[in-house]
């Protein structure tokens, strides 16, 4: 019997009406204690001892009761993130050996003996050799070329739970609410099993319905009005999400009274951060902890001068230096990865920090992240990546500058319309020279399902660098690449246009779809037109003739496509198409039209770039997200999916196409005309007045 069931059995009889599991259908501990028998009987018999089972599901009570009953059943587990890629799925499936994915919503379907059952996908993997007392196999990196699955033990969960509730007493066990998505170990262990060892309820809502839709763009107006209205009492958050929530209490004046813990851990904190926070009254105290570690190894205890420290180990570990300032852990640590046991010894962890006189331990940065500059001086990327974060206009920054004179940014906008510059100025008046950031760029949000962010929000930079290098200016560039960099700015304050971010994320109505096609219908039947007086005009030039010549037979009848889709969806038909444009997307249709008549014709390709990426995202990840939401029929996503299926063939073409463009002139017009159409098309989004926004006027 594991600990978390005798704890359930203690609270089911001390408390047996108070709430265990609060959520779609709430359960008091009697109800908890009375079905986990059943649920565990089932996936005993259903399931093979010692092969591991995968999950990828929203946080839910069903959710939260499979997961116990896999604990007492002796089932390893592996939980997986939503933002896995397929690809990153698979190999992490595949790697570990899973008998069995269990994915989506858990339908459990109880029987009149008090038994249940569910529906898991099964295929035939090779089993893998895992340490002997794996209980939980955690994916943190979500890599699809190497994996390496942490094995950790039930007895180790367990003892950081434990050590959790010790550390923090009994009174914080109130109304937990999980904010980091699923498959997150932390939010699992401190949050979810550290309320269960102390008997507070557990609120599971589904991710959407607390802003958390797209975990890496939250909806921040969401999440703090879900905090309110459920009386959560704690919660567990990365840097980010403190920001964004801080950022949204000071806007809106709304408190949060109730709040006794806010548990902040998966990076370093910049102090003005702490200070906004305490400002607004949340109760932050900063942790630190590893996946190894099975999440918490120390935690702050709120004393006085121990803000922005991450406080003493918890007790489950030890905590020392090594001669370099690395941090080193004794005591419990993970099982090994799949296929590889442990070797004996303390766990190095990467990190740099330093332990003052009474024994807390403060954060400096990242080994392996150290910047040293050309002019010999050590620069933490972290310290002033929380400088720049300060700043409301800014949602992610990545520094770096290794073995160069000054540092540089990587910078993504919190809005279409920040101002980056007054941020970066500002920074740099609270940094001394060697620090200060010299150059920087507006880069497209960095996501997991690019490679460029681990599950719990933390930087690759390694990847990051890859994908946008340094360029040498005197270096030849193919037009194509150049295209994307010069064009990257306006991209990426395209990219965090709210209605777009809204759609992509599935946060979205039918009527707001319907909204978003009729307008798409309005500029797309002007798509053929335009490329007929732009090969009109190009006629002596039988590249780009033979070019849009197949663009026109493509893109024919598109408009058709999302006319069918409006009627599927439940919308008029005949009312769009009789309707008229918006002005922002009258605009666009008409900046097109006027670049192709007066100006230099070719600049129309400068369009198809914008459109075909935004088709391939939109097909890629907003319409499987709109089609969970919004449970419409197969009929009504035609446009979507077909149109960035075509577009991904389309692109490949482009690149060749552009590679092929050496006129300085044609280049030129080409990409101002894709900047031009990133700001009309971010106009045409924020145009459309979504349902939320009707309804908050």
């Amino acid at each position: 019997m594991s600990d978390l069931w005798k704890a359930i059995l203690r609270h089911a009889a001390e408390r047996p009406d108070r709430l265990a599991l609060d959520g779609a259908e709430p359960l008091s501990w009697r109800a908890l204690a009375d079905a986990l028998p059943g649920l565990t009987a089932f996936v005993s018999a259903e399931f093979e001892a010692g092969r591991p089972v995968a999950t990828r599901v929203d946080h839910g009570v069903a959710e939260c009761l499979l997961d116990l009953a896999l604990i007492e059943a002796r089932i390893p587990t592996i939980p997986l993130p939503a933002f896995f890629t397929p690809a990153q799925v698979e190999a992490a499936l595949d790697h570990a050996g899973a008998a069995a994915l269990i994915s989506g919503p858990v339908a459990l379907v109880r029987d009149p003996q008090g038994g249940f059952s569910f529906t898991a996908a099964r295929k035939v993997r090779t089993a893998a050799a895992l340490p002997e007392g794996t209980a939980r196999i955690t994916f943190s990196s979500g890599s699809t070329g190497d994996p390496k699955g942490i094995c950790l033990s039930l007895d180790h969960l367990s003892q950081v739970a434990g050590a959790v509730v010790a550390q923090l007493g009994a009174d914080h066990a109130g109304r937990h609410l999980p904010l980091l998505p699923p498959g997150i170990l932390l939010e699992n262990v401190a949050g979810f099993y550290a309320t269960i060892l102390a008997g507070g309820t557990y609120v599971a809502l589904p991710q959407a319905a607390v802003g958390m839709a797209d975990p890496f763009r939250p909806d921040f107006g969401a999440m703090l009005r879900a905090i309110d209205a459920h009386a959560i009492t704690s919660l567990i958050l990365v840097p980010e999400y403190l920001a964004g929530l801080v950022a949204a209490m000071t806007a809106s004046g709304v408190r949060l009274p109730r709040l006794t813990l806010v548990a902040v851990g998966g990076a370093r904190i910049e102090p003005k951060l702490l200070d906004a926070a305490a400002a607004v009254g949340l109760p932050v105290r900063q942790g630190y902890g590893l996946t190894e570690c099975a999440s918490v190894v120390a935690l702050d205890d709120g004393a006085t001068g121990s803000r922005g420290s991450v406080g003493r180990a918890i007790g489950a570990n030890r905590i020392r230096l090594a001669e370099d300032g690395e941090i080193l852990i004794d005591g419990p640590v993970y099982l090994g990865t799949v296929g590889a046991p442990r070797s004996p010894g303390p766990l190095a962890t990467g990190d740099i920090g330093r332990i003052d006189d009474v024994g807390r331990l403060w954060i400096e940065g990242r080994k392996s992240a150290l910047i040293v500059t050309s002019h010999g001086r050590n620069v933490s990327p972290e310290w002033v990546e929380g400088v720049l974060k300060a700043d409301p206009a800014i949602a992610q920054v990545m520094v770096r500058g290794d073995g160069r004179a000054t540092l540089d940014a990587l910078i993504v906008p919190a809005t279409p319309d920040a101002d980056i510059a007054t941020a970066v100025a500002t920074a740099n008046l609270t940094l001394p020279a060697y620090a200060r950031v010299g150059a920087w760029q507006i880069v497209p949000p960095f996501l997991p399902s690019a490679g460029l962010l681990t599950g719990n929000g933390r930087l690759r930079r390694a990847a990051i660098d890859t994908a946008y290098p340094y360029r040498d200016a005197a270096a030849e560039q193919p037009f194509f690449d150049r295209l994307v960099a010069e064009t990257r700015e306006a991209q990426a304050r395209f990219a965090m246009t709210p209605q777009l971010i809204a759609g992509l994320t599935g946060r979205i109505s039918v009527p707001d779809y319907i909204a978003y096609l009729t307008q798409a219908y309005h500029h797309v039947r002007h798509t053929v037109p335009l490329m007929q007086e732009a090969r009109a005009r190009l006629a002596a030039r039988p590249t780009l003739v033979r070019a849009l010549d197949e663009y026109i037979e493509e893109e024919t009848g598109h408009e058709q496509w999302i006319l069918d889709d409006i009627a599927a969806a439940g919308g008029n038909r005949a009312g769009a198409a009789a309707s008229a444009p918006s002005p922002a997307t009258k605009a666009m249709v008409d900046h097109a039209y006027r670049t192709i008549r007066e100006g230099n014709p070719a600049a129309f390709f400068g369009m198809v770039y914008v459109l075909e990426g935004t088709s391939i995202a939109m097909a890629s990840h907003g319409a499987g997200a709109v089609k969970a939401s919004l449970g419409l029929p197969e009929g009504a996503f035609h446009y979507l999916t077909s149109h960035g299926a075509l577009d991904q063939d389309h692109m490949l073409f482009f690149e060749r196409l552009m590679n092929r463009i050496d006129d300085p002139g044609d280049q030129a017009a080409i990409i101002a005309m894709a900047r031009a159409m990133f700001g009309l098309f971010g106009g045409l989004f924020a145009g459309i007045e979504l349902e939320a926004m009707r309804v908050a006027a």
